[in-house]
């Protein structure tokens, strides 16, 4: 197999990464063997400059003048950039609403991301299945995170027990967590944490829904 040195780029670039691989795959999905950087810049509002210069920094090969980049080769140097040609395995715990939609959603896969299996405290819960995927009492975790040399905790639990629940992760070989408890967790040197606050969002949303709204009166 090919190896590939790994790509040094900026967060921002990184962050920006995704939303080129959705557009590159629906053009793939027309049928495009050829697309531009000025033709992604404008279907995501995008600087073409700065288009162009992210998508030369993971490509092994340069977008040709006036014509652009091979879709297919574009695609997989991204995809390995963020290392979905690699699936990561995850666990999740809190399987409640949220945890039962995140279970539920099939798109992780194109992404590289498998969750194999959840943990509650819910007696009433673990035991037994969401979607396929198991659901453990907590005091499996451990065990389980290390024997299948899982990296990735999801934790979908209320703010008063999100930090135990980091604990733990971190305990049972962790490294890298996307929490949706809208708190902030203390975490050792090493460990990324990924935070999804949907009360932050919304109150963006909320606030600039009155602006716009207050300005019309």
């Amino acid at each position: 197999m090919e190896k590939h040195t790994p790509v040094s780029i900026s967060k921002q670039a990184l962050q920006r990464m995704p939303y080129y691989l959705q557009a590159l795959r629906a053009a793939r999905d027309t049928g495009a063997e050829i697309i531009s950087a000025p033709t992604v810049a404008a279907q995501l509002g995008l600087n073409e400059v700065q288009v162009r210069k992210d998508f030369a920094a993971v490509n092994d090969t340069a977008g040709k003048p006036k014509t652009g980049f091979q879709t297919n080769e574009l695609i997989a140097a991204i995809e390995r950039t963020l290392g979905y040609d690699n699936s990561n395995d995850a666990v999740l715990v809190g399987s409640g609403s949220l945890g039962r939609a995140l279970l539920s959603y099939r798109g992780f896969e194109a992404y590289g991301l498998s969750i194999v299996a959840a943990f509650d405290v819910d007696p009433n819960l673990s035991g037994g299945e969401i979607s396929g995927k198991q659901v453990l009492p907590m005091n499996k975790l451990s065990s389980i995170c290390r024997n299948m040399n899982i990296h990735i905790g999801i934790i979908t639990v209320p703010a008063s027990q999100a930090q135990g629940v980091c604990d733990a992760l971190v305990e049972s070989g962790v490294l890298a967590i996307w929490n949706f408890a809208p708190m902030h967790l203390n975490t050792p040197e090493g460990i990324l944490v990924q935070n999804e606050n949907m009360a932050a969002s919304l109150a963006l949303l909320s606030k600039h829904l009155s602006e716009r709204l207050g300005s019309k009166r």
